[in-house]
This record gives structure tokens, C-alpha cells and sequence, in this order.
């Protein structure tokens, strides 16, 4: 089924007008996006903790990427919100470390400046990180990422199953809504999850349960069913890729731009 369907069916090089010729980022090849994305965001992950100049520099770099991307800042602020609340759950662990001037303390818990330093650190890093991602994943359709993947030789397994997932998540969101319609006709709703006065308090837990578990059932029967279709059509676990672009003088420009602005940023120690 997935041998049939095709990567990409669109050109990553489309027609431009001589406004757009202007623009740097549509005129590069998917694979350079990515390519420089990827490199930007092992970039800013692997710098020491406290380089605040080089976050900076970063920074600075990923505005012109913004602007070009141009990409709808309502969308990327949603998305942004959901993710850094996801996040800083996870970051606020790191402001009880110890090390460095001991400013507040209760109990055993306590804020030093090394913990502070630390969590400006990280969570920097996470904020850029997902700007990145995001800017990405939302001026740069998934087919076309997809195909960039297998350009950058990546597993073609691995290609294959986040094709899978990006083109069935759809179908199982759905069939999830449909069982839930179906257990709120039967009087189920989230919120007396965490009702204890409810005398079917059980009863709710339990068509929750039944719900997930019959979910992952049905996931499995899907996938193994496309599986041996797949197979039936000659599927050899190769994804197909049409109109592959090594990519001009530009892409290659812009990857060295990149490494040596990574280079640059790691250089500065103010």
C-alpha cells in the first residue's frame, strides 16, 4: 500500500516569482533545510552550559530563518505553548541542584546559582531547539521531509514507519473519537474520572481501560492487515522516491554559511 504511494508528488523546486527568487530558505533543497536545521540544533544541545553569547548568536541566525520560513506565528506560538508546558515540567527539576551560592532554601529544597544557571541554560537551549523543529515541520510539508530523510540515508525502516504514522494517525484519531461518542452515549465522560461521590466510579475507570485496550487492538489488526497488503504488492521495505535533487551551488553555500557560524558561536567564550 505504501510502495504505491509516493514520497513526495510534488517538486521541491517550485516555480518562483522574482519576489520570492529573493527568498534563501524556499530556494534550498529540502534536504539542505534540514540538513542545517539538524546541524543548528546539535549546535545550540552541545554547548556548556552559561554560553549565553552563543544562544545569542543563534538566536539571531534563526530570525532571518523565521522571517523567510514564513510561517503563520499564530499556529507557531500554539505549538510552542504546548510544548514548552510539556517541557518545563521537566526543567524545573533542574533549578533544585546544588553547587554555586545557596540564595533561597526550604526544607531540603533549595535554589542555588548554579541551579539557576543550569535552568536559564537548558531551557534556552529546549526554547531554540523547538523554534527550530517547529519552523520546519510547519513551512516544509512531511512527504517532501520524508524524502529528505532518505536522501540523508537514513534507515529506510525507519522512513517507512514514520510514513506509516504520519499517514494513519488520522484514521486511528478518528476511530478513537468514534468509541468515545459511543461510551458518552453510554453515560461516560472524563470528568467522573475524578468524581468519588459517583457509585460507578469503577465502572468509568473500567470503560476507560476497555476503551485503550481494544484501541491497541485494533492498532495492531490495522497495521498487520496494511502489512500484508504492502507484501502482496511487492512491498520490499525500500520507500518509493521520485524527482530526487542533489541540490545547487546554494545549498552548498548554505551549509557552509552554517558550519561556519556554528564554528563562530562556539568560538565565543565572553
Amino acid at each position: 500500500m505504501l510502495l504505491h504511494i509516493h514520497l513526495i508528488e510534488l517538486s521541491d523546486r517550485l516555480s518562483q516569482s522574482r519576489r520570492d527568487r529573493l527568498n534563501i530558505w524556499t530556494s534550498l533543497a529540502i534536504h539542505t533545510r534540514l540538513l542545517c536545521i539538524f546541524l543548528l540544533v546539535f549546535a545550540i544541545s552541545l554547548t556548556p552550559i552559561g554560553r549565553w553569547w552563543t544562544w545569542a548568536l543563534y538566536g539571531i541566525v534563526i530570525l532571518p530563518i523565521l522571517y523567510w520560513s514564513k510561517v503563520d506565528l499564530g499556529i507557531l506560538v500554539k505549538r510552542m505553548a504546548i510544548e514548552s508546558a510539556f517541557s518545563s515540567i521537566i526543567l524545573l527539576g533542574t533549578l533544585f541542584r546544588g553547587g554555586g551560592d545557596l540564595l533561597w532554601q526550604w526544607g531540603w529544597m533549595q535554589i542555588t546559582t548554579n541551579g539557576l544557571m543550569v535552568l536559564g541554560s537548558v531551557s534556552i537551549k529546549a526554547f531554540l531547539s523547538l523554534l527550530l523543529m517547529n519552523i520546519l515541520t510547519l513551512s516544509t510539508p512531511v512527504p517532501l521531509l520524508l524524502q529528505a530523510l532518505v536522501m540523508l540515508k537514513m534507515p529506510p525502516l525507519l522512513v517507512s514507519i514514520l510514513a506509516a504514522m504520519y499517514r494513519y494517525i488520522g484514521v486511528l484519531t478518528n476511530e478513537f473519537k468514534a468509541m468515545r461518542r459511543a461510551a458518552t452515549a453510554r453515560n461516560f465522560a472524563t470528568r467522573n474520572l475524578y468524581d468519588r461521590q459517583r457509585h460507578d466510579l469503577q465502572w468509568q475507570r473500567q470503560v476507560l481501560g476497555n476503551m485503550l485496550g481494544v484501541l491497541f487492538i485494533r492498532t495492531y489488526d490495522r497495521g498487520d492487515r496494511i502489512y500484508q497488503a504492502m507484501l502482496a504488492r511487492g512491498y520490499q521495505g525500500i520507500p518509493v522516491v521520485t524527482e530526487l535533487d542533489s541540490g545547487s551551488w546554494r545549498d552548498r553555500l548554505a551549509i557552509a554559511c552554517i558550519m561556519i557560524i556554528i564554528l563562530l558561536g562556539q568560538a565565543l567564550i565572553i
